[in-house]
């Protein structure tokens, strides 16, 4: 379900002035903290009123001061999934879901098929305190489901939780994001989350929109470097497991050519999204040989950007997909790395971490 926004709202010191329009699939609102990103969200729920401006979700237009139109909170049809759990304490886990499903009153998804999406059976007879923080999420993001909702907002849902508990998540909003068709609107300033779960990316900075669109557009932008952080820097392949050897290398189809990575788990013929960190890129002048290294692709360059620091982000076609490389400007200048150069990324198999790899959708892009 598509969104489209533009709003405006005087909030003491900030001006939060945002318009974008998002396609279906999962939309993540990106930017540091402070940039709107909540605002937004709160504003789409109607739990902020904008001074002017029109939402609409699926061209169900929820707010529009030109025709004094303001549909109220609980008329909107949208899930809203907090930081926090915000579960009934005194209340199972099966009675939280059922009490979504009873407030809705329509037709919808069965409480028993939600618990599964999720993996949750095995909770529904327990109280919220006696859930871990990622079992409370789970069952949270389950009771915004049952309400059937035309559209999920979430506001930062992994950000109380602990490195495990993110990773003991995250696959479960994958298998959201790919089986039940629902459009997301997804907040957040982790970018392992970016990579793993975005169809599209809205980034915003001190209230506006600083850039939109497709997440290979933008995750390769050598300018975009600056917004999303030079140590998170890095490109999203598709990529298509073809192999599962026994010496736990698994091979993966990329449209450059092979890849090799630490056991994955999916069988041979899913589809991968793979993020390689910029960092984790060397390049060679030609094709070496002898080296630890199993992933070598041939790859041309289309960008240079050079900062104010020794480093420089260098931007390559890699077949169909684009690659980012952070090397000294040293050596970018001693191998002859320009634009339309030709040479070969080299990426350890190790350095891609199990937490880059999301299984169940190709980049998007």
């Amino acid at each position: 379900m598509t969104v489209s926004i533009d709003i405006a709202r005087d909030l003491g010191g900030f001006r939060l002035e945002t318009r974008f329009a998002a396609p279906e699939g999962v939309t993540v609102l990106f930017g540091r903290s402070g940039s709107g990103k909540t605002t937004v969200v709160k504003t789409i729920a109607g739990l902020l009123t904008p001074d002017a401006g029109r939402i609409a979700v699926g061209g169900r237009v929820l707010f529009d001061t030109d025709a004094r139109l303001n549909v109220p909170v609980h008329k909107r049809r949208l899930g809203y999934v907090f930081q926090d759990s915000r579960l009934f304490p005194h209340l199972s886990v099966r009675q939280n879901l059922s009490y979504a499903a009873r407030v809705r009153g329509r037709e919808g998804p069965q409480d028993n098929d939600v618990a599964d999406l999720l993996g949750i059976t095995h909770l529904l007879d327990r109280r919220p305190h006696a859930l871990s923080g990622g079992e409370s999420q789970r069952v949270a993001i389950g009771r915004a489901l049952l309400s059937e909702p035309d559209m999920l907002l979430m506001d930062e849902p992994l950000a109380s939780l602990d490195g495990p508990r993110k990773a003991e998540i995250l696959p479960y909003l994958e298998r959201l994001r790919s089986e039940t068709g629902l459009s997301i609107l997804y907040v957040t300033h982790n970018m392992a989350e970016v990579a793993r779960l975005a169809t599209h990316i809205v980034l915003l900075d001190e209230g506006k929109v600083v850039r939109s669109g497709a997440p290979a557009d933008l995750l390769t932008d050598p300018e975009m470097v600056r917004v999303f952080g030079i140590r998170d820097a890095g490109a999203v392949l598709s990529a298509k497991v073809v192999a599962q050897p026994l010496d736990g290398i698994s091979e993966l189809k990329v449209s450059a050519g092979r890849l090799f990575l630490p056991a994955v788990d999916a069988p041979v013929g899913a589809q991968l999204r793979v993020r390689i960190l910029a960092q984790d890129v060397m390049l060679s002048s030609h094709r070496p040989e002898g080296l630890s290294a199993l992933n070598i692709l041939a790859v041309r360059v289309l960008a240079v950007r050079r900062g104010e620091g020794p480093g420089v982000i260098v931007q390559m076609q890699a077949g169909d997909d684009r690659l980012l490389a952070r090397i000294t400007r040293r050596s970018a200048d001693a191998m002859g790395i320009v634009p339309g150069a030709e040479c070969f990324a080299v990426m350890k198999s190790v350095a891609v971490s199990q937490t880059d790899i999301a299984v169940g959708l190709q980049s998007g892009l």
